[in-house]
């Protein structure tokens, strides 16, 4: 204010200069002095910088119009140069540009009489001095020679109604900025619009551009009044989230910053003169007090903060949690430097609850998510479901018989579940919930790494937990949505130490690998003597009904099995856990039908050794069961004929070519099994089992790395001892066709057995007749034992089980010569290495052609 007031006396000096009759003539002084303050104060053109070139480019036009020759012109560019080269000089466009003024002034005709009169002295013919700019009212209102704003002032003049005050424009403008509507403009009574109703007044006008301007202010006080009534409607619900509390939070915060900016604003209103002179008063405040268009200038800030907050708030109305944290990070990726450091202290603000249940979940695996915000959300059903811990296992086999294998101290067993399903289905991932500068990769090792730790606390009751968590904390740190890179280490930091501690816990304290182990030993078959010892002594029980069978002499033959063999050697742990039992059966059913081992596991190695793992190695046991039976049929068979060939059969000499067929076709029975066994045990368990073990010696991932190492073991077991085939609906024929060998071996043994006791029954027949012959009596003779009549009888079943044996073979060769599994293959090959199958089809084949070939 004090520079303008010192600026008007100079500024009446050069209008009493220029303008001579303003001197006598006050109100044209006022008016002059005001137009050239309007000018000094004008900021038109400011924000353009100036262009040098261009300002030459349009001299030079001038001067070559004046000067076709262009002497003036390259003179000029001469200069140029060489005032550009000046450093004293600093505003050397505005000078130029002063010049040019100065040039054309020179240049108008005498005729136009300019606004401001040109600054050279008046032409000597001028017709008399007392022809003053004041006598000649007519050439000062012709349009030609009038600014548009002296043509709008005439305009207001002549109609009779002037414009509004600004100052109660600015009034009104800060009430609108605030929601509120003003004396003569109104907010319009629609909800959720943006639009003004401006008062009529029969004593003044708003022009169509102020209200143009005043629409375009009023639009950040309806963001505001639409941010506002969303805070202040959370404010006063329930249920609402930490994240979108946050929100809120900040938004206030930004509010309180608006308001503040609205008050100093206000502080700016210009003051109110209503005595004389009041249009000085009004000059001075509009050099420095607040105008319509710098409160623009002020705003414009704001207009883009609040359209961004709008935003938000229209996006928290639709989405909570992560959603709405990616819903603000979406708008990080703008080009814009003020949108993206506003979204990123937005983001800064709003994650802290998102980042407080990320460390809280990642350091120690409890899951505080009150109003499902979270991307790992709980299942409700099993929140409050119990691990089942181990228990001291005492006693011996026949006390762990039942189906339960839990101590009797622990609560109601429908309040617990098995390992695996509180592992799988208790917390679950939210696809829609993940944040994404967190990235889907890192949101699962953030998954695996709170419920392992969580497991550990509840499941495996570490205590060693207060030492974990502890390093893990220490490596953690912060996390914070500015360190990005510092939140991946301490995710990859805390996933490594969760996954180490567990595979220890679960290999050192569970002793996970002695149970998986015992399952190798017991359910498949390991332990050669074990399972020796067990199947000579349950034998003949076997051979009798299902239901004449009882559990407690099953697991009291099991239990000398395992005094009687290197079994007993093992973990008293592991022994406890091994059990006999009978599946159901059927009518008709003997005991190899349905009689089974079973191991029990409780948690938390049910979560790795599951119930439905023990399905696959019950059948896995059965199949192998069957396979060791049939060994022991044939090892017996084959005692046997060897045997017997010393002592009886040297007796029956007619009958040596009968028994030395026999031989060949139980050598033929004995290699194929004895080559399933080796491929079973050698080819699939071991290797199998090797690589599990290397597995779990790197101690690399979590649980579920380490079920599907398991699942994988077990599901090759399944596929490659089984010999499934991948094929639709024809997935155990191979396997189908190896139950009918065994079932074949089965017959050809009980009428290999039928034809033995037959030839001990001839053996005796003719030693009685020697006797009788000699004359001694050793008792009477049977007269339906001659060898003619039943040897025919005796040796047809078991040459057609003989052949039948062989045809299956041949079958089954082909068939695992073309099954899609390369070990099975390989097996084909095994038990077809001489090409001896191939060489008697093809000889049945010439037969059959020769057959054909023969006329009858």
């Amino acid at each position: 204010m004090s520079s303008s007031t010192s600026l008007i006396p100079a500024l009446e000096s050069l209008v009493y200069s220029l303008v001579p009759a303003s001197r006598n003539d006050e109100p044209l002084k006022n008016e002059l002095v005001a137009h050239c303050q309007e000018i000094l104060t004008s900021r038109i053109g400011q924000s353009h910088e100036p262009d040098i070139g261009h300002l030459a480019d349009s001299v030079k036009r001038q001067l070559l119009q004046s000067t076709p020759s262009g002497t003036t012109a390259l003179k000029f560019t001469n200069l140029l140069s060489r005032l550009l080269d000046q450093h004293v000089l600093s505003k050397k466009h505005a000078s130029i540009q002063f010049l040019q003024s100065l040039a054309s002034s020179r240049l108008l005709s005498s005729s136009s009489v300019p606004f401001l009169p040109s600054l050279a002295p008046p032409p000597p013919t001028r017709p008399s001095p007392s022809l003053s700019l004041l006598e000649q009212p007519s050439t000062l209102i012709q349009p030609s020679g009038k600014s548009k704003a002296e043509q709008l002032r005439e305009y207001r003049e002549q109609s009779g109604r002037p414009h509004l005050p600004e100052y109660l424009l600015l009034r009104d403008t800060l009430y609108l900025l605030q929601g509120i509507s003003g004396k003569y403009i109104r907010l319009s009574s629609q909800n959720d619009s943006n639009q003004l109703e401006f008062v009529d007044n029969t004593k003044y006008i708003i022009s169509a551009p102020t209200k143009a301007l005043i629409h375009r202010l009023s639009e950040v006080g309806y963001l505001y009044s639409r941010v506002d009534a969303f805070v202040r409607e959370r404010e006063g619900s329930s249920g609402v989230g930490m994240i979108e509390q946050s929100l809120c939070h900040h938004l206030q915060t930004k509010l309180t910053e608006y308001y503040r900016l609205i008050a100093v604003l206000e502080s700016q209103m210009p003051s109110v003169n209503v005595s004389g002179g009041g249009r000085a008063t009004d000059l001075r405040d509009q050099e420095t007090g607040l105008t319509l268009r710098r409160l623009d200038v002020w705003i414009n800030e704001w207009r883009l903060r609040m359209r961004m907050m709008s935003v938000c708030v229209e996006g928290a109305r639709e989405s909570q949690g992560g959603a709405l944290v990616n819903l603000i990070h979406s708008y990080t990726d703008n080009g814009d430097p003020f949108i993206r450091g506003f979204t990123d202290q937005l983001l800064e603000e709003v994650s802290k609850p998102f980042f407080s249940t990320l460390h809280k979940w990642l350091f120690s695996g409890e899951l505080y998510d009150p109003f499902n915000e979270f991307f790992v959300a709980m299942d409700p059903g099993l929140a409050h479901v119990q691990y089942m811990h181990p228990s001291s296992l005492t006693g011996n086999i026949n006390q762990l018989a039942g189906d339960s294998f839990v101590s009797p101290d622990q609560d109601d067993p429908r309040d617990r579940r098995g390992g695996l399903t509180i592992w799988q289905a208790k917390y679950k991932f939210q696809q829609n919930m993940l944040p994404m500068f967190v990235g889907e990769a890192f949101g699962r090792k953030i998954l695996s790494t709170g419920k392992s730790l969580n497991f550990i606390r509840y499941s495996c009751h570490d205590s060693d937990w207060v030492v974990t968590r502890e390093k893990m904390s220490n490596t953690g740190g912060s996390l914070k949505y500015s360190d990005i890179a510092g939140l991946e280490r301490s995710i990859d930091a805390a996933y490594s130490t969760a996954s180490q501690r567990l595979f220890d816990v679960f290999i050192e304290k569970f002793r996970l690998l002695n149970h998986l182990s015992a399952l190798k030993n017991y359910m498949m078959l390991g332990h050669g003597d074990f399972a020796d010892q067990l199947i000579n002594a349950l034998g003949p029980s076997l051979s009798r009904p299902a239901n004449t069978l009882y559990r407690h002499n099953l697991t009291a033959t099991l239990e000398t099995a395992i005094r009687s063999s290197n079994a007993q050697n093992d973990p008293p742990d592991v022994l406890r856990r091994l059990d006999a039992r009978m599946l159901e059966y059927s009518h008709g059913e003997i005991g190899w039908d349905v009689f089974t081992l079973e191991y029990k596991v409780d948690a938390p190695i049910d979560t790795v050794i599951h119930p439905d793992a023990m399905v696959k190695y019950l059948k896995l046991f059965n199949h192998l069961w069957q396979m060791k039976r049939i060994e022991g049929a044939l090892s017996r068979g084959w005692m046997r004929v060897a045997g017997g060939a010393r002592s009886t059969f040297l007796r029956l000499p007619d009958l040596e070519p009968s028994w030395h067929k026999m031989r060949i076709i139980m050598a033929e029975m004995i290699h194929f099994v004895k080559q399933l066994q080796a491929y079973c045990q050698l080819e699939v368990i071991e290797c199998s089992w090797k690589v599990l073990v290397e597995f779990l010696n790197k101690r690399e991932g979590d649980l579920d790395a380490m079920n599907d190492a398991h699942r994988t073991y077990l599901d090759r077991l399944v596929k490659k001892i089984l010999l499934l085939s991948p094929k639709a609906g024809r997935e155990e024929n191979v396997m189908n066709q190896v139950k009918e060998l065994f079932v074949t071996i089965l017959q050809f043994q009980d009428a290999m057995e039928n034809f033995y006791n037959f030839c001990l029954t001839e053996s005796t027949r003719r030693d009685q007749r020697l006797d009788f012959d000699r004359g001694l009596y050793t008792g009477p003779q049977d007269p339906n034992s001659s060898l003619e009549e039943n040897l025919p009888r005796l040796l047809r079943p078991v040459n057609d089980y003989g052949s039948q044996f062989s045809e299956k073979v041949q079958t089954l060769v082909a068939a695992l010569q073309t099954h899609p599994d390369l070990d099975c293959r390989f097996l084909g090959v095994r038990l077809n290495f001489s090409e001896y199958y191939r060489g008697k089809q093809q000889k049945e084949k010439e037969k059959e052609r020769a057959e054909t070939a023969t006329p009858k």
